[in-house]
This record gives structure tokens, sequence and C-alpha cells, in this order.
């Protein structure tokens, strides 16, 4: 298991490839990952599932108020209008990643929003 830890947005009734595609595009070896981290309700949804049980990592769910309690360097004010907290990839990435440092800010694409952070456990 690596030391990475993917943050992602993403609406619903994504697609799992989309899911897997955008974390492709940030993460080039997948042996790397240490696990997806996100809003805790999406922690469950079949895309972010189904791509986790591909990649083999597990997913993190965090609460919006824990995920506004981090600062980020690209927050929304319309992520935080329809969730409740102002970054769910960048935050839900370094809080994954037990505060470890943010190594790709925010990247959307197909409705998928990745973030990248390096693991400190």
């Amino acid at each position: 298991m690596g030391d990475l830890v993917v943050g992602i947005g993403a609406r619903d009734g994504v697609d799992p490839d989309a899911v897997l595609a955008a974390i492709s595009a940030v993460v080039d070896d997948p042996t790397e990952l240490h696990a997806l981290a996100t809003l805790e309700r999406k922690a469950t949804e079949s895309s972010i599932a189904t791509a986790a049980a591909e990649l083999g990592v597990p997913v993190l769910g965090f609460t919006a108020d824990e995920l506004s309690a981090v600062d980020v360097p690209t927050p929304s004010g319309r992520v935080a209008a329809e969730v409740g907290t102002p970054s769910v990839a960048e935050a839900a990435a370094v809080l994954g990643a037990g505060g470890g440092d943010l190594l790709v800010r925010k990247r959307a694409r197909n409705g998928v929003t990745v973030a990248v952070a390096r693991n400190v456990w």
C-alpha cells in the first residue's frame, strides 16, 4: 500500500469509470495509493466505492464540519452552498493523509474533482 490519498468530490450519479479516469490523471502508479477520501455521505456512493474496490484501497469519509476546518488553497462558494463545506477534494485528501501536504491541487473533469496529499501516518 502506498502513501498517497486522493480526495474526491463527485456529482451524484457519476460513472465509476469517470472516477477512475480522474484518479489516473493525478496518480501515475495505483500502487502508490493509500486510500480515497471524500464527504461522508459520498463514501458509500457506488461510483467512489466501485473505484476504491477496483484499486484495492479503502474509502475514508469525513463530515462537512470536519472538511470545513481544513484550510485549502482553492475553496469554492458553490460547493459550500451545495454540501456545506467549501472544499471536498482538497480537504478530504489532507484529512485522509493525517494532515499531510497537498501535492496536487483540485482538478475537475467529467463531474469528478480530485486532489492528492501524501500520508503522514
